[in-house]
């Protein structure tokens, strides 16, 4: 039998991981001075918070969700995106309390998804996202924009272009959704079964069909921008005005409308521009959901947010030629000859740990000269000898791996000497 990877999933090697765990310290870190807070919610929920936050007519839901039965014939759903499960949770534990209290939460952490595997698409992805409840400003929306694009560029990410859009109120998205009807009915029978069956629930979904892309109503469909309210006009006014100021470029698209159910007013995506990054452009989509937390129970709370995949901003990050970080490498590594120099040499590495240096010794067996090979490879700044000679003289012999300069020190000190050799290099 053969023991392999699922299809669409992957391991990410030590080598790999380095990249993930930047890409993820840099999102923190920018969050944080947003004032966002982390949250951490199931790997799965009960179905019904997919089907009712997401949306049963969405792609999702009706063909990507893994759904299984537990012991309890409970249906629980791996989650494939991560708002609903943050919703859920922000109404659970009563987190609107405070009255008129912002919060602002940002998660990652796997998401599946059962689609053809590709580039940057996979049924195990990593995901990043922010989600802000509580605030139906439109400034609020800016600056959440403004945290993704200050995301990316500290990851060295410029060939970006942001498209905006608004889905409008409830009741410009109303008159909208007739219009839809009216324009599609008519030929309804040249679409595929799933716009067929959209078109009574959920027309706006019919825009974002793949298999349908290319069809001439497409072109032609009437635009949300034509129907908007003058409260949703005004709010979109607004965010666009809030934009200019902070120097945030974006276009806006009418057909842009996202793939789940619970957006409306803002809408967005941001596209890597980056020659040869491939043909899906999209780097991260988002949107505001100021229904979605009256449909886990809550009370009327507006929100907004964004999600990312970290496969995709690698790509990105690759196709711009970004200098991606490298393992890190060994301060030094400890060279020891003999059993005896071995049992110090434990003691030692333990106490450099502790002074927070990155410290590692053989436990092979090797012979001295292959012992040098592995500090070698692993990148070691210094080698810390200890032979039969040292160890009878309470010393130590600390060597510099790129000028060969060395010096004899007391085991006592070998803390002090090798931060001073690792500033110093070369100057021993």
């Amino acid at each position: 039998m053969s023991i392999r990877l699922p299809r669409g999933t992957q391991d990410i090697l030590p080598e790999d991981a380095v990249v993930w765990q930047h890409i993820e310290k840099v999102a923190k870190d920018v969050c944080q001075s947003y004032h966002f807070e982390e949250i951490r919610t199931p790997i799965f929920e009960h179905t019904e918070v997919f089907t009712r936050g997401v949306g049963d007519t969405t792609d999702i839901v009706q063909k990507e969700m893994y759904t299984f039965k537990d012991r309890g014939d409970r249906s629980l759903t791996l989650r494939p995106e991560g708002t609903a499960s943050v919703v859920r949770s922000y109404v659970e534990h009563k987190l609107y309390g405070e009255a008129n209290a912002l919060t602002k939460l940002f998660y990652t952490g796997p998401m599946f998804r059962y689609e053809r595997p590709q580039a940057g698409r996979m049924r195990q992805f990593v995901q990043f996202g922010v989600e802000a409840l509580g605030s139906a400003n439109p400034h609020l929306d800016a600056e959440v924009l403004a945290l993704l694009i200050d995301i990316c560029n500290r990851l060295g990410l410029v060939n970006l272009k942001l498209v905006i859009n608004s889905l409008g109120d409830k009741e410009s998205r109303d008159r909208h959704r007739q219009a839809l009807i009216d324009h599609f009915a008519p030929s309804i029978n040249e679409f595929c079964s799933d716009c067929q069956t959209r078109l009574d629930k959920n027309p706006l979904r019919i825009l974002d069909c793949k298999k349908d892309r290319e069809h001439l109503l497409m072109e032609t469909a009437p635009a949300i921008l034509d129907f908007l309210n003058e409260e949703s006009r005004t709010y979109f006014e607004n965010l666009k005005q809030t934009l200019d100021q902070l120097g945030i470029s974006y276009e806006v698209d009418a057909t842009l409308v996202r793939g789940l159910d619970y957006y409306n007013h803002t809408a967005f995506e941001l596209m890597s521009t980056a020659p040869g990054f491939g043909a899906i452009t999209t780097l991260c989509g988002g949107g505001r959901y100021n229904g979605l937390v009256q449909e886990f129970g809550g009370p009327e709370t507006p929100g907004i947010g964004f999600a990312f995949s970290i496969e995709r901003f690698i790509l990105a990050m690759k196709a711009e030629g970004v200098a991606l970080p490298e393992r890190p490498q060994l301060d030094a590594y400890i060279v020891a000859l003999g059993e005896e120099a071995n049992q110090r040499a434990a003691v030692l590495l333990h106490e450099l740990r502790k002074d927070g240096y990155r410290v590692d010794k053989d436990y092979m067996g090797k012979k001295m000269k292959a012992q040098f090979k592995t500090a070698d490879r692993n990148g070691a700044t210094c080698t810390i000898i200890i032979g039969e000679d040292e160890l009878a003289n309470e010393q130590a012999v600390i060597r510099h791996m790129d000028s060969g300069e060395q010096k004899t020190v007391s085991l006592h000190s070998v803390a002090v000497e090798l931060r001073e050799s690792i500033k110093g290099g070369a100057g021993l």
